[in-house]
């Protein structure tokens, strides 16, 4: 961690003993750590502790300022556009704080090509976002029957979401798997825990100590239905390896 993250860290971190211990288990790495904790402070957390979160993600370089950006549409999606709004703000006002504490300028963000909005043919992109569907889910994709799941599901979350250059699959895993377990959408869960596993996008390991990292920064209670959930999947889709696949 660099010099510039370590007392917002502190802050944060330290302030819990149990908090501070889990950040150094082995099995989850430190920023796809930082992705779990981020969904859940940015969904439940006052300003202030969004700010410090997103500021030491930014300052030890374990997440990049593009990626975070990157992040608050993905979590946006599954946890609302409200909350996303929020951290929008709070990754551009602490990217700012960096850099001026660093002495850097900050260049304004050129606008975004159109072409990365994905392709303009309605039909193509119903197409791929059923592809994409199958492909991360790992189940038939939905029909067209209505504006949920041509418009949203198909159109825009598998047709575009889930596409984009930004993050990576992993990422975007823990970020999803973490806005199921906050909602507490049984369905959801199911399907994003189990696909995330069965896939082996997420180890068993990786995701026992995300859901430890969701529960300490959630609460426990919403963590043990994760863990049922990831629990039942290994055993459905590895009976005979009740450890890590």
């Amino acid at each position: 961690m660099s010099t510039e993250a370590e007392p917002a860290f502190r802050d944060v971190m330290d302030a819990d003993p149990l908090t501070a211990q889990i950040w150094k288990r082995p099995g989850l790495s430190r920023r796809n750590r930082r992705f779990v904790t981020l969904t859940c402070v940015c969904a439940t957390e006052p300003t202030e502790v969004i700010n410090e979160h997103v500021y030491a993600a930014l300052a030890s370089g374990d997440i990049s300022y593009p990626e975070l950006l990157e992040f608050v549409l993905q979590f946006a999606v599954y946890c609302g556009w409200p909350r996303g709004s929020e951290a929008e703000v709070a990754v551009k006002t602490q990217y700012a704080r960096l850099a001026a504490e660093r002495g850097e300028d900050i260049a304004p963000l050129p606008d975004l090509p159109v072409e990365s909005l994905g392709p303009t043919d309605h039909e193509q992109r119903l197409a791929e976002g059923e592809r994409c569907f199958v492909d991360i889910s790992l189940l038939p994709a939905p029909a067209r029957d209505s504006p949920y799941f041509q418009a949203g599901i198909l159109g825009f979350v598998f047709g575009h979401l889930w596409r984009r250059p930004g993050l990576g699959r992993r990422e975007r895993r823990l970020i999803t798997v973490a806005a199921a377990g906050l909602a507490g959408a049984i369905g959801p869960i199911y399907s994003h825990v189990g696909s995330a596993l069965q896939s082996h996008d997420i180890g068993r390991t990786e995701m026992n100590e995300a859901i430890l990292q969701f529960s300490a920064y959630h609460t426990f209670a919403k963590g043990r239905v994760l863990q049922k959930v990831a629990d039942e999947t290994w055993q459905r889709i590895s009976p005979d390896d009740p450890e890590e696949g």
